[in-house]
């Protein structure tokens, strides 16, 4: 049985197979889908899975319940990694109440035509499941416009007492959903305590900067609703169930969605003959003997993009190059430049190069891109190198790269 506490058990599944999540970005180490079940004297499932691994989580829901009823199922998110089984649930289950707010149901209608059978909340309701009682709170846009979380805490009869005859604190858990997740299948265990995280740390900010980055905003205003809740469970869709760590994981997140960022440093660049990843160099060296000691570069043709935006919500510094192409920008650089734009990162510090052989377009082209999208504060001067590098060229990415350092290290 994969009791978490207080007869709340997992019974998520793993995906090893998919390679990229959404189609766009990777899964080396797979990714988890988290369901789980309250056993009360109303039964409550909160999220469903992917609708490819049905069977394997009816299963888990039986190694729980058996062949008792679900009363209740909550959807907290309606991504159909999630939602994607609640068909084939009502099937088996057919008098089963499906709790979520009015635009969950929108989307549901949509998504599966379910249009009965469906209890509709709103920010603060609440439900008892007997030991139990849930209390929804309405999150939208972290990261679509239904997603809410729900609380779960025993009833103050349910919790019993201490030896000492005092009041016994149930545990407050917190069914977050895509919120607190992160990219990773669960290799055995589901809670924190019984695991090795150190993997998960930078997976939860990938999957952050890939998949909820734009929405800081919404993300602030969230927490700022769980404040006043003292969570002893975090239990997320995607990744580890949250216990040990509960205070680490809600400061990445305030953190991230406030853009902080540490005085590092990422340098992404294209190249074709490797003239633009000579200025590269030469720019990195420059700011690592200024005193810099975070820098990441990356060939933008070779890495995938999912790791630089992660980086780039990590670290305030970037620098980027690439040549001409076509008349206009190198196409991969040109591609990353879109998806930071899109990902409304505030607060960076930005400098850029480019190259050609005749006609010049690498360097006005970036600089529109800032100017007119990504709007971070420009350092240093531009640096353009007509086929390969000189002395004089040089010396300007040499310039460059020692005008990022000293902004990013206060000098």
């Amino acid at each position: 049985m994969k009791e978490i506490t207080q007869k709340i058990f997992y019974v998520g599944v793993n995906d090893r197979n998919k390679t990229l999540f959404e189609g766009l970005w990777p899964l080396p180490c797979g990714v988890s889908y988290n369901a789980y079940l309250i056993d009360d004297e109303k039964v409550c499932l909160i999220d469903t899975v992917e609708v490819d691994f049905f069977m394997p989580f009816l299963e888990n829901i039986r190694e729980v319940i058996g062949d008792r009823p679900i009363d209740y199922v909550v959807v907290n998110h309606m991504e159909p990694d999630h939602s994607g089984s609640l068909a084939l649930l009502r099937q088996f289950y057919p008098d089963i109440e499906i709790i979520g707010n009015k635009k969950t149901f929108d989307m549901m209608a949509g998504f599966y035509r379910l249009t009965t059978g469906l209890r509709e909340v709103k920010n603060g309701d609440t439900l008892s499941l007997g030991a139990h009682q849930l209390q929804f709170v309405l999150t939208p846009m972290v990261h679509w416009p239904e997603t809410m979380m729900t609380i779960a805490t025993l009833h103050p009869a349910a919790q019993g007492a201490t030896a000492d005859g005092q009041p016994a604190a149930g545990a407050t858990v917190l069914f977050s959903g895509d919120a607190f997740g992160c990219f990773g299948a669960l290799n055995g265990a589901y809670v924190d305590e019984q695991m090795n995280c150190d993997d998960f740390w930078p997976e939860m900010t990938r999957y952050y900067s890939n998949i909820v980055g734009k929405y800081g905003t919404p993300v602030q205003m969230a927490l700022k609703k769980l404040a006043g809740v003292s969570v002893d469970y975090i239990c997320a869709t995607h990744g580890p169930v949250w216990h040990e760590h509960v205070a680490k994981v809600i400061g990445i997140y305030d953190r991230l969605s406030k853009y902080e960022a540490e005085p590092g440093l990422v340098i992404c660049y294209g190249t074709m003959y490797g003239n633009t990843e000579r200025a590269a160099e030469v720019i990195a060296r420059a700011a690592a003997q200024e005193g810099l000691k975070d820098i990441i570069m990356y060939n933008v043709s070779k890495t995938h993009h999912s790791y630089i935006i992660r980086d780039l919500f990590r670290y305030q510094g970037l620098i980027v190059g690439a040549p001409t192409y076509n008349t206009g920008l190198y196409h991969e650089m040109n591609v990353l430049l879109d998806e930071l734009s899109q990902k409304d990162i505030k607060g960076r510090l930005f400098g850029w190069f480019g190259s050609y052989s005749w006609a010049s377009k690498a360097v006005s082209e970036i600089q529109r891109w800032n100017d007119e999208h990504l709007k971070y504060e420009p350092v240093g001067q531009p640096v353009e190198i007509k086929q390969a590098l000189t002395d004089e060229t040089i010396r300007q990415c040499e310039q460059l790269g020692r005008d990022m350092a000293r902004r990013l290290l206060g000098k």
